[in-house]
């Protein structure tokens, strides 16, 4: 054999050993997250960011970790020995940051990894579900074709180790009978309520994979799904997103709350090198932070999006500060400024002011007034399926000091009606039972202007404090919205949920207006 021959078949079989070990590496598990973010790197040429930028925020290869590594290890939590039920999570990120792409990266490792792994994807629209699988095949055409146990179809594909992928329709229909061990829902935001709801009885574990729903989206409005899955997996106040969050009733710190993976443009932004902090146009918001990031979205493109849109769009979409503001009724309503420790003060008059309900909740607020004017809201009672009698004794029993200290109870009008079973009316229910309410007749839009002037009248200033403990009150006050496409003159939405506290304290500011007279009656 010829020199030349024998450099010939040295290098076709060191090309043959390279392949086996390329080949060999593709077929074994990462295990770390350095592991998982190499890997990514050489069979799908994506360089997944792994900067954590912003406080309280996560990088993006952190949820792509904990997807992925959820099944393989008894995951415990950074502050406790507590095991993950399940591998539930809440992703809430920024347009353009990669959530549909790296979930599309979760499925393929799902499927090459874990046998007999189903995976269904539903998203907010056809056209976003379509867009995850495209992603998948995309991904499956760098050499992952050879794990597939036939064609890849319109909706879904099949892989050599029972494991499979389908793409579902935003329907009950859909959703209903499927028993799956991973769910992954895109663009959470655009959901139909029924059909999340649903979808969250299909995950089940097996005895080798755990079961996850994933929770994707950008949150674009204050009361929408998105901002409901936050506020309810978050521990603490502070963490929620500010002027627009809701502080929501959460569940006790015994409940599993799923993670939630949040990040935003400074996670997935390019790193800054050579420019001039003083004249960009992002420095307001950036303040250096480009400075460390080790992302993919481009700074000119960032500059050229903020330029297009409105302050309160870039906020909500790129900056994940806060929801979309454009639809709410009081969109003055800060926490910062409307949120302090107020209790009662015997100096001050004591008011009540209620909303009647059954099926839906039965609201009433204690409130009182001080020598500048300002309103303090110090309580709140919110129940739903019980009696007048039973909500009478309640505002006995929290009203403090007793009856004598309530200088009136308010009420709405519709209270004074007669109920066609009973024949009498909640109001003289509520007077036979020692709690004298009184009521005056009003539109709306006048009660809806009372408040927006306390939170902020002409001059700029707040006239309203309403007690931490009122969470039901501060969650209306931020989430009561005008229907999502509605005229000038059109009223907020009645939905039942935040539209009650809001009317019991529309009927304080009604009422609290007009002068209470005191009448001697002559015998």
């Amino acid at each position: 054999m010829t020199q030349p021959e024998s450099l010939s078949l040295q290098n076709q079989t060191d090309t043959l050993s390279a392949n086996h070990i390329y080949e060999s590496l593709r077929r074994t598990r990462p295990s770390s997250k350095q592991d998982l973010k190499n890997y990514i790197k050489v069979f799908l040429n994506i360089d997944v960011p792994a900067q954590q930028i912003c406080t309280e925020h996560s990088a993006p290869l952190d949820y792509l970790w904990h997807a992925f590594n959820s099944d393989f290890i008894s995951a415990v939590s950074a502050s406790s020995a507590v095991k993950f039920l399940n591998g539930d999570c809440v992703v809430w990120a920024n347009r353009g940051g990669g959530k549909t792409d790296l979930a599309a990266v979760a499925t393929l490792l799902d499927c090459v990894f874990k046998p007999d792994c189903q995976v269904r994807i539903l998203a907010g629209s056809e056209d976003q579900a379509g867009r995850m699988y495209q992603y998948l095949t995309a991904f499956l055409r760098n050499g992952f074709e050879k794990f597939l146990a036939g064609p890849v179809r319109k909706t879904g594909c099949r892989f050599l180790n029972g494991s499979s992928v389908d793409v579902l329709t935003q329907s009950q229909s859909s959703v209903r009978g499927q028993h799956i061990q991973k769910l992954r829902c895109d663009e959470v935001e655009l959901f139909d309520p029924d059909v999340f709801n649903a979808a969250k009885f299909t995950t089940q574990s097996t005895a080798h994979v755990v079961a996850a729903l994933e929770s994707i989206s950008t949150m674009h409005k204050p009361y929408g799904l998105m901002q409901k899955l936050v506020s309810s997996v978050i521990a603490s106040p502070e963490q929620l997103p500010v002027q627009g969050e809701a502080i929501s009733i959460r569940p006790p710190s015994s409940v599993f709350r799923p993670p939630l993976f949040k990040w935003c443009l400074w996670e997935t932004i390019e790193k800054c090198t050579d420019r001039n902090c003083s004249q960009c146009p992002l420095w307001s918001d950036c303040a250096g932070r480009a400075k460390h990031a080790a992302g993919y979205l481009k700074i000119d493109d960032c500059i050229t999006q903020m330029r297009r849109s409105s302050r309160a769009a870039w906020e909500a979409e790129m900056l994940c500060l806060k929801p979309n503001l454009e639809n709410v009724v009081f969109d003055q309503f800060a926490p910062a400024v409307h949120i302090a420790p107020v209790d009662y003060d015997p100096n001050l008059p004591l008011y009540r002011s209620l909303d009647f309900g059954f099926t839906n909740p039965f609201v009433c607020l204690w409130i009182q007034v001080d020598k500048a004017g300002v309103v303090r809201v110090i309580d709140e009672y919110y129940r739903s399926r019980a009696t007048i009698d039973v909500h009478a004794a309640e505002l006995k029993s929290r009203t403090p000091y007793g009856e004598s200290r309530v200088i009136a109870t308010f009420c709405d009008p519709a209270g004074a009606g007669a109920n066609d079973v009973t024949g009498t009316s909640a109001v003289r229910e509520l007077r036979s039972l020692g709690i004298n309410v009184r009521y005056r007749r009003s539109g709306i839009a006048e009660g809806i202007e009372s408040i927006r002037r306390a939170l902020r009248d002409g001059s700029g200033l707040s006239h309203l404090i309403i007690s931490p403990k009122c969470l039901r009150l501060i969650e209306a006050l931020t989430c009561y919205h005008y229907p999502d496409t509605h005229t000038p003159d059109e009223l907020p939405l009645k939905d039942g949920l935040f539209d009650h506290p809001i009317d019991a304290l529309r009927y304080f500011f009604i009422n609290y207006a007009r002068p209470i007279k005191n009448s001697q009656r002559l015998y």
